[in-house]
């Protein structure tokens, strides 16, 4: 099972859109038949069934053995991710990129997607995959933020000279920086 599965064509997504398919991937997070998945959600197993097919036509869902019940051979399941990411590219870009304005939120949207296909694109099978991710909160005044920016800026651009040789190990660094709030404030 993967970490991430990256939904990148139409019919995936809408393969996995639906309420009860989704109820029927999380079941499967473990190996199961379509019987044992019925049980649990109250179902017929003809009916799962029919989830699942169309889970695993999308290659959302493998079918990971089989065995003999009452002479009949009965599928087990698994689901082919732990998460599942849709591409902002089944939507397409309405409108133009934004400027590398970088304190533009667009950019940061444009940024996001960039990163988000980046690591849907590595092989996370790898268990030597060398990678770091760094989060942490602040606050920033709104008298100090240009001098914020321009510290935040500069201890890059040091990184960037001091690491930006040909030799070694390529990397993409991204840094966003965006308001956190609660819930309720962002309504």
């Amino acid at each position: 099972m993967r970490d991430v599965v990256y939904l990148d064509q139409i019919e995936q997504a809408e393969a996995l859109l639906k309420p009860q398919r989704i109820e029927v991937l999380r079941l499967l997070a473990e190996p199961r038949s379509c019987t044992e998945v019925a049980v649990e959600l109250a179902q017929t197993p003809q009916r799962v069934y029919y989830h699942v097919k169309r889970l695993v036509e999308a290659d959302l869902v493998r079918q990971v053995a089989e065995r003999r019940v009452r002479g009949i051979n009965e599928g087990i399941y698994q689901a082919a991710g732990r998460s599942y990411w849709l591409s902002p590219a089944l939507v397409g870009r309405i409108g133009l990129r934004q400027t590398r304005d970088q304190l533009n939120l667009g950019y940061l949207v444009d940024l996001m997607e960039d990163v988000q296909a980046d690591v849907a694109a590595l092989d996370l099978t790898r268990p030597d995959l060398p990678s770091i991710a760094v989060s942490g909160d602040i606050r920033v005044r709104p008298e100090e933020r240009k001098a914020f920016l321009d510290e935040l800026q500069q201890t890059l651009q040091d990184l960037f000279t001091r690491y930006g040789g040909a030799d070694g190990d390529a990397f993409r660094l991204a840094v966003a920086c965006y308001p956190k709030g609660t819930p309720d404030d962002r309504t």
